[in-house]
């Protein structure tokens, strides 16, 4: 079973806004057995939806359509879904309803136009999908076989679309194989290195199992991907292939990835416990700490941060003593140490992050070479800090910095 799926925007194409879409909807398809062959971004152009529709039609069984459904005269995808379809709009009277509805409710600052109505005007051969949060409905067509789906690419409509309706509707359409995902996250050895590791078991795999690399900034996911029509002969073979892995790579291993990020189960490990976090960051400028609080429930276990980023702030804020800066640097094994013990104390928590390096591209307040980070752990049983090089580009110096965090406090915690 076989999906594609189209962008429509040229906000996307010059680089405006981010396709996030594509990877949302490919994820919902997966968890139900449904895999995507191809995603394509187009402009809003008459003939560049029609030639998708076209090609898209020899490849894939579900289509899924995102944008150029607003108000506006340059979103043409419903005219152009009718000139596809040889077909005509029609007024639906729910969704002029609810676009009324609306407008009455929320938006009481501009009154109701003939083109906030009009877009109650949808093909006559669309099922319309209620749009729970804006003005243009979803449309669902079926025809020869291929089931052909348009949505808004306002993200959070989009969102809500497709679980509350397309997905349901694709499952109750459509016969699907089993997809079952299992992901062992690896941190501190390269791609390559870890290829060598596992290579006669790599090599071993039934053929109905698929393993994948996907590295990024410090840590390798090794993706099992089996496919059939048994859910639980895919589950246990995936189980079996996992514990003949672990034995080969089990230094490296930090845990099962189940649609988890490393800070989701951080914070799931801080929720079970009743422990506390606080962080004191500098190269790092705040980033392990928007990652923590874009959690729902950050707030049970995360006291707060302090952002530390001038020699005068871990000072005067943080109290790192300027005699401890001035023997050891700025970027050091006892700053670090320093900043996460004091806002540990600050903060009254319970663990504490600390970051101290340089991102580059000057050297700033230290001699370190470019690239050096040190991270400390403050415990409940004392404090350490580990030096890392993290190369010579600023951005992923960051990332990787953030996610190196993440990885050894979570080695920490599960001490307790």
């Amino acid at each position: 079973m076989l999906a594609e799926i189209i962008t429509i925007g040229d906000e996307i194409l010059i680089g405006q806004i981010v396709d996030t879409n594509s990877a949302f909807i490919a994820k919902e398809l997966n968890k139900i057995g449904v895999s995507v062959y191809q995603i394509t971004s187009i402009q809003d152009d008459r003939t560049h939806i029609l030639n998708a529709l076209s090609e898209a039609k020899q490849r894939a069984n579900i289509i899924i359509v995102t944008g150029g459904l607003g108000p506006t005269k340059d979103d043409i995808t419903k005219h152009t879904f009718c000139e596809y379809f040889d077909d005509t709009l029609v007024r639906n009277k729910e969704v002029l309803e609810h676009v009324e509805a609306l407008f009455a409710k929320y938006i009481t600052t501009t009154q109701i136009s003939d083109i906030n109505r009009d877009q109650a005007l949808i093909p006559s051969k669309a099922t319309a999908l209620h749009n729970e949060f804006g003005t243009a409905p979803g449309m669902w067509f079926y025809e020869e076989d291929i089931v052909y789906v348009s949505l808004p690419g306002v993200p959070f409509e989009m969102k809500n679309l497709i679980t509350a309706h397309v997905i349901p509707k694709i499952a109750a359409t459509f016969e699907r194989p089993h997809i079952v995902h299992k992901t062992l996250v690896t941190y501190g050895l390269g791609e390559s290195a870890i290829a060598e590791k596992i290579e006669d078991w790599e090599n071993s795999l039934p053929n109905f199992i698929k393993l994948a690399y996907l590295p990024n900034l410090g840590k390798v996911r090794l993706r099992l991907t089996a496919k059939g029509a048994d859910k639980e002969v895919l589950l246990k073979a995936v189980d079996a292939e996992m514990e003949k892995l672990y034995p080969l790579i089990g230094d490296i291993v930090y845990g099962i990835e189940d649609d988890e990020s490393i800070e989701e189960v951080v914070a799931k490990l801080f929720t079970q416990k009743g422990l506390t976090l606080a962080t004191a960051e500098s190269c790092t400028g705040g980033k392990i700490a928007q990652k923590i609080t874009a959690l729902a429930g950050a707030s049970s276990y995360f006291k707060g941060s302090v952002v530390s980023y001038a020699t005068e702030a871990k000072i005067n804020v943080l109290h790192v003593s300027e005699s401890v800066i001035e023997k050891h640097s700025v970027v050091s094994e006892a700053v670090a140490k320093a900043m996460a013990e004091n806002v540990k104390k600050i903060l009254k928590t319970d663990f504490a992050i600390a970051t101290t390096g340089n991102a580059g591209p000057t050297k700033g307040d230290s001699n370190a070479e470019v690239g050096t980070v040190y991270i400390a752990i403050a415990t409940p049983n004392g404090v350490y800090a580990d030096k890392f090089m993290m190369g010579k580009h600023r951005n992923r110096i960051v990332q990787k910095s953030v996610n190196k965090a993440f990885e050894l406090l979570q080695k920490e915690i599960l001490k307790f």
